[in-house]
C-alpha cells in the first residue's frame, strides 16, 4: 500500500542549482593531505596519490576548497612555493598531521601542488586567506601570485615555479571561523578586519586581472552574530555594493552519537539534525535579506556533515564511513536544491580519510565511501533548474518533541528531463513511494532508476575489502495508467530516477 506521495511541480522553478553546491573541501588535517591525497608509496611522479586523484576525477568535482578551516588563519602561504627542500617546517597549531600525528606542517603540499590538483581532476579552486594571523598585503600577494600575467616578481616567481600562465583563481575566503578559532573575534571586529581585507583584495580586478574574484566572508551558525556582521558591513561607505559575494556557515551534525554504539533511536535523532540544515539556510538568508539581498549575496555552506564521537584530534578527526552519514548526505543535498535560489555553494567535509571524506585510503588503496556514490548519484541534478516537490510522507515522533519525517525528495529539470532524487530515511520499514510529475504521463520505456544501499544495514562501514557493495543498482519502477510512478524503498536507502 502507497504511503508516501510526491508531487513534482515541473512549472514552478525555484531556481538554477549551481554545480558549486556539490562542492568539497580539504584540510591540512590529520591523513587529509598528506597520505590522503599527497605523497604515499602509490604516488605518481608529481607526488599525488594515482588512485585518489583517479576517484576524484570520476566524481567531476565542481570546486575544492583548501587549505582550511581553522588551519587558514595560522599559515602563510609564501611558506609552502619554490623547492621543497628549501620549504620551512613550520608549526600547526590546530591539528596534528599525517601518519606520525604531529603538530607540524613539512609544507611541501603548497599553493602549486594544490592548483596543479584541481587543474588535473578539472576543479575549480576555493582559497582561504588568513585573516586571523595575517595581513591584507599578505593575501592581496597571494592573489598575485595565482592570477597576475604582468611583469612582477610574484608573478614571475608564479613562472619560475613551473606555471607560465595565471591559476585563474576565482573564489577568496577572507578569513575561516573568525569567530572561534580564526581570532576570537566580535561581529563588529570581524566586520571592520574583512573590510580591510577586502578593500586590498577586491581591488585586484579592477586593473591587474581580466577575470572578476568572488569574495566570501565566514559567518557562523549562532545567527545573531551574522546579523551583527552585515549591519557592520552595510553601515560602511562601500556605496550601492557590499564587498562580499557570499556569506558562509559551518554546520556539522552527530558530535555525540558514536557510530559503533548507536541504536535506531539514535539513527533517528542524528537524521533529524541533518534536516536542520534547511532552518540554517533560511535563518541567514534572513539575516543577509535584513540589510542587504540574497539575489546578490549568496549563501555558502564550506564546511557540514557528519562529525561523531569516534573523531577526535588524537586521531586526525577520522570516524567510520557508513550507509547512515550517507543517508544524512542525501537528505541534506536536497536541502539544497529546495534552497537553490539563495545556496550558491557548500563543501563537504572533507575529501579523503578526515570526517565524513568520500574517499578513503590506506597504505596500498584507495575506495569510494557510501557517501561517495549519494554524490554520484545526485550529479544529474547540477546545472538544472530546481522545481518545487510536495511530499506528503508518514513520520516518527521522536522523545526530543521533534519528529523524522520518513520519505524526502528534491527534483530538477531540463529541456528534455526531469531528475527526482527519493531518500527513505527510516531505517526500519520499507516505504512504497508514489510520484507524480505535475502535466506529464511518462512513457516506462523513458525512466531510468537507480537505488543505493538496499542491501546494507545503515550501521555498514565501508572498508577496502567490501567497498564495491556499495555500489547503484537498478530500481523496479512501476507506471499507473496515469502516469504515476510507483517505486519501493527499503529501508535506509536513496534513489534516483531520470524521466525522459
Amino acid at each position: 500500500m502507497t504511503d508516501a506521495r510526491i508531487t513534482v511541480h515541473k512549472e514552478a522553478g525555484i531556481d538554477r542549482i549551481a554545480p558549486e553546491v556539490h562542492g568539497h573541501f580539504s584540510e591540512h588535517l590529520g591523513r587529509c593531505i598528506y597520505e590522503g591525497i599527497w605523497n604515499s608509496d602509490s604516488a605518481d611522479e608529481d607526488g599525488f596519490r594515482e588512485d585518489v586523484v583517479s576517484l576524484l576525477d570520476d566524481l567531476e568535482l565542481p570546486v575544492l576548497r583548501w587549505p582550511g578551516g581553522c588551519f587558514a588563519d595560522d599559515y602563510h602561504w609564501e611558506d609552502g612555493i619554490g623547492p621543497q627542500e628549501e620549504r620551512p617546517r613550520r608549526r600547526n597549531l590546530f591539528w596534528a598531521q599525517g601518519p606520525e600525528e604531529v603538530p607540524e606542517e613539512s609544507n611541501a603540499f603548497g599553493t602549486d601542488e594544490f592548483l596543479q590538483l584541481c587543474e588535473r581532476i578539472g576543479t575549480e579552486p576555493y582559497l582561504a586567506a588568513n585573516v586571523g594571523s595575517g595581513d591584507p598585503q599578505e593575501a592581496a600577494d597571494w592573489v598575485e601570485y595565482c592570477n597576475y600575467d604582468g611583469d612582477t616578481e610574484l608573478a614571475d616567481r608564479r613562472r619560475e615555479n613551473g606555471h607560465e600562465e595565471p591559476y585563474g583563481v576565482k573564489y577568496w575566503g577572507l578569513g575561516n571561523e573568525n569567530w572561534g578559532c580564526g581570532g576570537q573575534m566580535t561581529p563588529e571586529q570581524y566586520a571592520r578586519e574583512y573590510r580591510r581585507f577586502a578593500t586590498y583584495v577586491g581591488t585586484m580586478d579592477n586593473l591587474m586581472l581580466d577575470h572578476e574574484l568572488e569574495l566570501i566572508a565566514c559567518g557562523f551558525e549562532g545567527h545573531e552574530w551574522n546579523r551583527r556582521f552585515m549591519e557592520e558591513i552595510g553601515g560602511s561607505s562601500w556605496g550601492s555594493d557590499f564587498p562580499l559575494d557570499h556569506l558562509t556557515l559551518h554546520h556539522y551534525y552527530g558530535r555525540t552519537m558514536s557510530v559503533e554504539e548507536a541504536d535506531e533511536d539514535k539513527y533517528d535523532r542524528f537524521l533529524a539534525d541533518a534536516l536542520e540544515m534547511e532552518t540554517h539556510i533560511e535563518k541567514i538568508a534572513a539575516a543577509i535579506n535584513a540589510v542587504a539581498t540574497t539575489r546578490d549575496i549568496g549563501v555558502i555552506i564550506d564546511e557540514w556533515g557528519a562529525w561523531h564521537t569516534e573523531a577526535t584530534a588524537d586521531n586526525g578527526l577520522e570516524q567510520p564511513g557508513n550507509v547512515l552519514d550517507a543517508l544524512s548526505a542525501a537528505a541534506v543535498l536536497d536541502i539544497f536544491n529546495h534552497h537553490s535560489d539563495v545556496v550558491t555553494m557548500t563543501n563537504i567535509a572533507q575529501t579523503v580519510n578526515v570526517l565524513q571524506c568520500l574517499v578513503e585510503t590506506d597504505a596500498d588503496d584507495a575506495w569510494a565511501r557510501p557517501t561517495y556514490h549519494v554524490f554520484d548519484l545526485y550529479a544529474p541534478h547540477k546545472g538544472n533548474e530546481a522545481v518545487q516537490t510536495s511530499v506528503d510522507t508518514p513520520a516518527r515522533e521522536l522523545d526530543d518533541d521533534r519528529e523524522l519525517p520518513f520519505v524526502g525528495a528534491s527534483a530538477s529539470t531540463t529541456d528534455d528531463e526531469t531528475y527526482v532524487t527519493v531518500t527513505n530515511l527510516d531505517c526500519l520499514d520499507d516505504h512504497t513511494v508514489e510520484i507524480n510529475l505535475e502535466g506529464t504521463t511518462p512513457d516506462a520505456d523513458a525512466i531510468d532508476a537507480n537505488l543505493l544501499f538496499a542491501d546494507n544495514e545503515p550501521d555498514t562501514a565501508v572498508t577496502a575489502d567490501n567497498a564495491d557493495e556499495f555500489t547503484a543498482e537498478d530500481l523496479e519502477v512501476s507506471v499507473d495508467n496515469d502516469g504515476t510512478l510507483s517505486v519501493e524503498l527499503p529501508p535506509a536507502t536513496v534513489a534516483g530516477l531520470s524521466i525522459q
